[in-house]
This record gives structure tokens, sequence and C-alpha cells, in this order.
């Protein structure tokens, strides 16, 4: 860790307020395949209550459309985006097939073992490979993390759930639920990541209309389950939960039956979450990525530097300094702007040259500039540094933000 991260760690670190952590809880919910404009036009009192102790959110899947982290728009490469807070080009994982992970892009729930061995963590989930490929459940690769309370897998006991019966996967995600309010009812793990399928096969099978949207009617009525449980817990142990309610990608928009492109539609996605959120969340459309971060401030995991300054996403609470940077390379000058969303302190530039973290490796960073926050703007000449790639942090008081700029070849 450099001198520079280290001191960001724990700035980051102590500007979080202060609280008992053993009373922080965190459920995450995936409610696969719903774009936002469905969410909007479907009664849904349970999400809507929750979301009136908080926000709801439109946010966005996909990366930055055009750009060199561009996503797919498919389940489990937006479920990854989740966990790590990175966009495919980093965490790797480029469609459902789960091939490759990229490990060196750590997840919330190794981040959360890591600083804190002691603490439970839980996965219910229908898809077994979103525990043993995702979280990396035992896997060296992954940090040898456990996972240690989990109910999934559910699509491979046929005999219980057969396939041929239409509603079977409904049938899953009402195990899973059950599972979940108990799990959280009894043994209250303090990360908990609930997945729920159905509402993605009806998607599929049926396109926009009725069954759809009858399969996303039964999802409210399991997050009004799993919201009773939290409160239960909030009023017999006085804990304080976070729970955060999103989907993994948006529909075509000329039936819904399908996704994975980089339309509006297939790119508009939802957050609610039951707690305020600042102003970054408020006025720029957050993304999947920004989960992981607001996870981590909530629960107060410290994040490496160098795990920090790989992470695409912003905390939706507490404070934030900068956001969106924005990169152009001309005659031998890095041209870097970016909104400043408070005005205290200053930005350190930090520049890369290489990307050896994407083999496990470490980058070498030079800060090349320190400039007041609020100037949101500087050109730095780098034709010393010359590179047809350069690796870009804006380390500031409250948080990081980086950006890549990637010389296209002619």
């Amino acid at each position: 860790m450099t001198q520079v991260g280290n001191k960001l760690f724990w700035i980051i670190l102590f500007s979080m307020p202060t609280f008992a952590l053993a009373q922080k809880k965190v459920v995450f919910v995936i409610a696969d395949g719903i774009p936002a404009d469905v969410i909007e036009k479907q009664p849904m009192p349970n999400l809507k209550a929750i979301a009136k102790q908080g926000v709801y959110l439109r946010a966005h899947v996909g990366g930055d459309k055009g750009s060199y982290n561009e996503t797919p728009t498919i389940s489990a490469v937006g479920y990854n985006s989740l966990l790590t807070g990175t966009w495919v080009n980093k965490h790797n994982v480029w469609d459902n097939d789960i091939k490759n992970p990229n490990y060196a892009y750590k997840n919330i729930f190794r981040l959360a073992k890591e600083a804190y061995p002691g603490k439970k963590t839980a996965v219910y989930s229908s898809w077994l490979d979103n525990r043993t490929k995702l979280v990396g459940d035992h896997l060296p690769a992954a940090g040898n993390v456990a996972v240690d309370l989990h109910a999934d897998g559910f699509e491979l006991d046929t005999a219980l759930f057969q396939h041929k019966d239409p509603l079977y996967m409904h049938l899953i995600d009402e195990r899973v639920i059950h599972d979940a309010e108990q799990g959280i009812r009894m043994d209250a793990p303090d990360l908990s990541w609930v997945y729920l399928e159905y509402t993605d096969d009806m998607g599929h099978a049926h396109g926009d209309g009725p069954e759809f949207y009858g399969a996303v009617d039964m999802l409210d009525a399991q997050l009004g389950r799993l919201w009773k449980a939290i409160e239960y817990r909030k009023q017999q142990f006085k804990e304080d939960w976070l729970m955060v309610i999103t989907t993994d990608h948006g529909r075509t928009e000329l039936d819904g039956r399908h996704h994975g492109g980089q339309s509006a539609r297939q790119r508009n996605t939802w957050i609610v979450m039951n707690i305020p959120v600042n102003n970054y969340a408020k006025f720029y459309q957050p993304g999947i990525v920004d989960i992981m971060p607001t996870i981590a401030r909530f629960l107060q995991i410290p994040i490496p530097a160098e795990t920090l300054y790989e992470v695409d996403g912003i905390a939706m609470t507490g404070k934030v300094s900068v956001t969106t940077p924005v990169l152009n390379l001309f005659q031998g000058k890095l041209d870097i702007s970016w909104h400043a969303l408070d005005s205290s302190g200053s930005v350190k530039i930090l520049v890369s040259t290489v990307n050896s973290f994407k083999e496990g490796g470490k980058d070498i960073y030079k800060v090349l500039a320190e400039v007041p926050v609020i100037s949101e703007h500087i050109t730095i000449d780098v034709s010393k540094l010359p590179s047809d790639f350069y690796k870009v942090v804006l380390e500031a008081k409250y948080n990081c933000s980086n950006a890549w700029w990637v010389v296209k070849k002619q």
C-alpha cells in the first residue's frame, strides 16, 4: 500500500459515523430482470413501504456505453458488478457461464471476512453458481472465504421442484424467501444476499404482459415477508439494518423477452434502500457498482487502497468528494475533469501506465498533481510518461474515483 493510499484508508474509515458494528446488518436482494418502467407502473405496496423509509432511485447497468468498460446486460455479469463494485473489464464475468472470474477484484463477502472474520455471511439463492463461483465460497483463488449460511442450489432438486411445472421457479423463490426470512429472524447474518429468479423466467417466456407483471406482484409479496423479518430484528434486538433491493438488467423495448444489449430499457434499472442517500445518488443516476461501496461504508468495512483504486462505484450514503472523472489525451497532455460534490480539501491525481493489478500484482502510481477539489479540472503534461494506457485515480478527502484512457489503435 502506498503512503498516499494508507492515509486515505484511515481517512475514509474514520470519516464514517461511529457505532457498534455488531448492530449493523445488511441484506441485499437481486430480483432478476425487471426494468424500471415495470416497477414504476405496478402497485408494489411492500417495495413502496421500504422506499418510504429511504429512497427509490432510477439506476443503470451496462457500464459506460461505447467505452472501455461497456458491460453486457446479462444476469451473472450484473451480479458480479454488484459484488465487486467493478464493471466487466475488471471482474471478467462476461456471461452466465462464469468461465474465468478475476478474483483479484475482491467482492464484498471477501472484504467483509478479511476485515471481520467473526461476522456471519449468508447466501439465499436459487442458483448455486452465485455462491460457488461468484462469491467463490472456499475457493483458494477467491481467498478461501467461507459463506457461513446458505440455502441454494434448489434448481438441481428436480424431484422436489419438477421443471415441467410452470411455477417451479416461483416455488423455488418461495423456498429461498422462507429460508432467508427464517435465517434473518433466527441467525441475523451480518451480510446476506437474497436472489430471486422467477420474474426473469416469466419475462423470457412471455415478455411484457400479465404473466410477467403477475410475477412482479408475487415478488413484492416476498419482499414484504423479508421486510417483516428485518423489522422484527430491529424491534426485538435494536439492530440497525440496511436493505438494498435492485435488479440485474432491464429488457428489450420490442416485447420484453430479451436482454444483453445496450438499449435504454435494457440499461435502465432501479435501486430501493430503506435509508436516506447522499447528493451523488440524488443527482446522478447511480449504477449497480455503487451498491458494494455503499454496503462497505454502512458496515464500516475498510477497503485496502489497492482495491479501493479499482472500485468503479461510489457510496450512495455519507460524504463524497469527487465523481464522474472524464479523461482526454492530446499532444502529450492528459486533460482531466470531474464533478466536486464537497468543496473541502484537495484531490491528488495518481497515474499508472500499467495494469498489473489485473494479474494479481501491484500497480505503480505516480502522484502527478494535487489541486483543490473544487477546481474540477486539470491538464497534466505526460509527454515524459508516454503510453497507450493511462490509469487515473482521483484521491480526495472522502472517496476515490477512477478512469482509464486507452489509446485506440488506428
